[in-house]
C-alpha cells in the first residue's frame, strides 16, 4: 500500500534564514569597514568610485572573492522574503538590496584612509548578491517548502531553535581566525587593553591587573589550554544539545558539528600559515581537552533540554574567565608573526570578529532561552 502524502501546510516564514540575513549582513559591515579607525573627509564625493575610471590593477582573484562574498546575502534576502515575495519579486528586491548594500560599504569607505572604493568592488558585489538571489529562488522549495529538509527541521529541532541553529551554524566558522588556544573565543582583554592604550597614552594590559602581575609556569598553561578547549567544546555542543527533540539522532548531529569545526580549522591553518600546519592546533593539552569535553558530553547527551541550558552556560563563562585571565601564548605571537594576510585582511577581519562575537552570541541566546523557558516545561 503507497503511503498518502502528507497533508499540505500553509507557508511560513523562516526565522532562521531572516536571523542568518542580519549576521551575513554583520559580516560585511565588518569586512567592509575594518579597522574603523582613521575617518576623515578627505573633500570627494563618496559615490564618485561610480564614475572613476576602472583600476588598473585587478586579479580574478578579487572579482572572484568579491562575487562569493555577496552569493550568500543574495541567497538569503530571498528566503528571509519568503512568503511574503515570490518569484521574479523576490529575486528583483534581494539583487536591489545587494546593490544598495554594496554601494553604500564602497560609499562609507572614501572616508576611511585605510580603504579605497572601487567600481570593480562595487559591480562584481552586485553581480554575486543577482547569482546568490537566483540561487535563492532554486533553494526556496526544497528548504521552506514541503521538502525533505523541512520535514527534518521540523522533526528533530524544536519550534523555537532558530536562532540557536545560526548560533550553531556559526560556530565552525568562528574556528577559520587563528586562535591562542583551540575553541578560544572571546578574547576581548588584550584589545580593550591596546584601546585603553592607545586612548590614555600609557601602557595597559587589563590581564595583567586581573593576575595581579602573576606568571604563568608551562603546567599552568598547559593546564589553561585544557580547560579552555574542554569547556569552550561542551558549551557550543551543549547549545546543539539544547535544541534537538526526542526524535533526533543526538551523538551523530553532535559529532558531525564536532567534525565540522575540526575540519575547518585544519583548512583554514593550512591556507593562512602552510599546508604542514594544518594539525598545529592539535597540542597534547588541546587533545586532552577534547578527551576531557567528549565525557562530559556523552554524561550530558541525553539530559533535559533546561539543564544542558544551563550547563552550556556555566562552561562558556568558564572558558572566557580562563581565557581572559591569562597572558598571551609567547609559542601563539612567534607563528602569527610568520602570517602573511595579504589579499584575506579584510576576509580576516571579519573571521575576527565572528572569532570574538561567537561565545557572546550564544550566552545570549542561551540566557534568553533560560528565561522564557521553566524547568517544569515539557521535554522535546
Amino acid at each position: 500500500m503507497i503511503a498518502a502524502a502528507p497533508p499540505p501546510t500553509s507557508p511560513s516564514a523562516s526565522p532562521f534564514a531572516r536571523a542568518a540575513l542580519m549576521a551575513y549582513l554583520l559580516l560585511i559591515v565588518y569586512a567592509s569597514w575594518y579597522p574603523f579607525t582613521g575617518w576623515q573627509d578627505i573633500g570627494v564625493s563618496p559615490f564618485a568610485f561610480l564614475t572613476a575610471p576602472f583600476p588598473r590593477y585587478w586579479t580574478l582573484f578579487d572579482v572572484w572573492t568579491n562575487v562569493v562574498g555577496y552569493v550568500p546575502f543574495g541567497a538569503l534576502a530571498v528566503l528571509a522574503l519568503y512568503p511574503l515575495l515570490r518569484g521574479a519579486a523576490a529575486w528583483l528586491l534581494a539583487s536591489l538590496a545587494g546593490v544598495l548594500v554594496s554601494g553604500g560599504m564602497e560609499a562609507v569607505q572614501t572616508f576611511l584612509p585605510n580603504r579605497v572604493s572601487s567600481n570593480v568592488d562595487f559591480y562584481t558585489n552586485a553581480t554575486g548578491a543577482c547569482i546568490g538571489a537566483l540561487l535563492g529562488l532554486l533553494l526556496t522549495p526544497p528548504l521552506l517548502q514541503r521538502g525533505r529538509l523541512r520535514l527534518l527541521r521540523q522533526r528533530w529541532f524544536a519550534p523555537e531553535a532558530s536562532r540557536g541553529l545560526i548560533v550553531i551554524a556559526l560556530w565552525p566558522l568562528a574556528q577559520i581566525y587563528p586562535q591562542a588556544f583551540l575553541f578560544g573565543h572571546g578574547q576581548l582583554l588584550p584589545i580593550l587593553s591596546d584601546w585603553l592604550s592607545s586612548w590614555l597614552s600609557m601602557p595597559i594590559d587589563l590581564g595583567d591587573l586581573l593576575r595581579h602581575g602573576a606568571e604563568l609556569t608551562v603546567e599552568q598553561y598547559w593546564l589553561s589550554e585544557t580547560i579552555i578547549t574542554a569547556c569552550g567544546l561542551t558549551g557550543a555542543v551543549l547549545t546543539l544539545l539544547s535544541l534537538l527533540n526526542r526524535e533526533a539522532p543526538k551523538l551523530p548531529l553532535a559529532l558531525l558539528v564536532l567534525v565540522a569545526a575540526l575540519t575547518v580549522k585544519s583548512l583554514a591553518c593550512a591556507l593562512l600559515f602552510a599546508p604542514d600546519n594544518a594539525f598545529v592546533w592539535l597540542t597534547p593539552a588541546a587533545f586532552g581537552g577534547i578527551l576531557i569535553g567528549a565525557l562530559m558530553l556523552a554524561g550530558l547527551l541525553f539530559t533535559r533540554p533546561y539543564a544542558q541550558r544551563r550547563l552550556a552556560i556555566v562552561t562558556l563563562l568558564i572558558s572566557l574567565a580562563v581565557l581572559n585571565a591569562i597572558p598571551a601564548n609567547p609559542y601563539f605571537i612567534a607563528t602569527l608573526q610568520t602570517w602573511v594576510q595579504g589579499k584575506f585582511l579584510n576576509f580576516n577581519g571579519a573571521a575576527q570578529f565572528l572569532s570574538l562575537l561567537w561565545p557572546f552570541s550564544a550566552l545570549w541566546f542561551l540566557f534568553r532561552r533560560s528565561a522564557e523557558a521553566k524547568p517544569g516545561a515539557r521535554y522535546h
